[in-house]
């Protein structure tokens, strides 16, 4: 029975080891700026400072499930210039082994924060908190934060500044998913107010017809394979027992 028991436990630890996978993460870029996308997602309380710059996309296939800022802290007597960038995390729709990142244009401060995911499901929409325009002599730091909607409900917001308030949310990619990234940037201003991220539109694919498994189906999945292993475990213990 010892043995059976042995056998038993190092079949659970090598299941867990097999079901598990092994994350990857690299820059989309500009590689796939020809993907079609159904609309624009946007606010309307972004700031009037810089340009939009360029696009860059998810993969065919692929949404945005996570994503992180680029942040400078406060500067309390210094130029404040709050959110720098906003980097997506694209999966494959329903699985989450391989995956890229989108970022368009940033800001050159602050520092890249972990990434925040959806538990389920992609994100769909966005709102911004944004610092209004200060006046000739007053310190601009325009976009200090962003959340986002999952499409299982929940809202992330990420760790950014508190200055100015929240605007509207920008309208829900139903039956989608947030598909890539476009940032308006002030470039930096050599020594004179800097502001750095201005707004921000994200790209809204349709979903692809046929549903990939989601994270809890494939747990659901791993589990019920370990059930039959252990199952057969049980079943063939005379075997097992017998082993040399």
């Amino acid at each position: 029975m010892a043995i059976l028991l042995a056998a038993v436990a190092m079949l659970a630890v090598l299941s867990c080891g097999f079901c598990e996978e092994k994350v990857v993460l690299q820059r989309a870029g500009k590689d796939f700026n020809s993907r079609q996308y159904r609309s624009v997602l946007t606010v309307s309380n972004g700031e009037r400072f810089g340009d939009w710059t360029w696009p860059e996309m998810c993969p065919e296939g692929f949404f945005a499930i996570g994503f992180s800022v680029r942040v400078e802290p406060m500067q309390y007597l210094g130029d404040d210039t709050a959110l720098n960038g906003i980097r997506l995390v694209c999966s494959k729709y329903g699985e989450r082994n391989f995956l890229y990142y989108v970022e368009s244009h940033t800001g050159h401060t602050g520092e890249w924060s972990h990434p925040q995911y959806c538990p389920e499901g992609v994100l769909t929409s966005f709102q911004l908190r944004v610092e209004p325009h200060q006046g000739m002599f007053g310190d601009d730091s325009a976009v200090n934060n962003i959340k986002f909607r999952c499409s299982s409900n929940p809202i992330i917001e990420a760790p950014g500044l508190s200055f100015g308030d929240y605007g509207n949310w920008s309208e829900d990619c139903v039956n989608g998913a947030i598909c890539g990234i476009e940032t308006k940037v002030e470039d930096y201003q050599y020594g004179l107010d800097d502001s750095a991220l201005n707004d921000v539109r994200l790209y809204c694919c349709d979903k692809p017809a046929q549903k990939l498994r989601t994270e809890s189906e494939k747990k659901r999945v791993c589990s019920e394979k370990r059930l039959q292993e252990l199952s057969w475990l049980q079943t063939h213990r005379d075997v097992v027992q017998n082993m040399p």
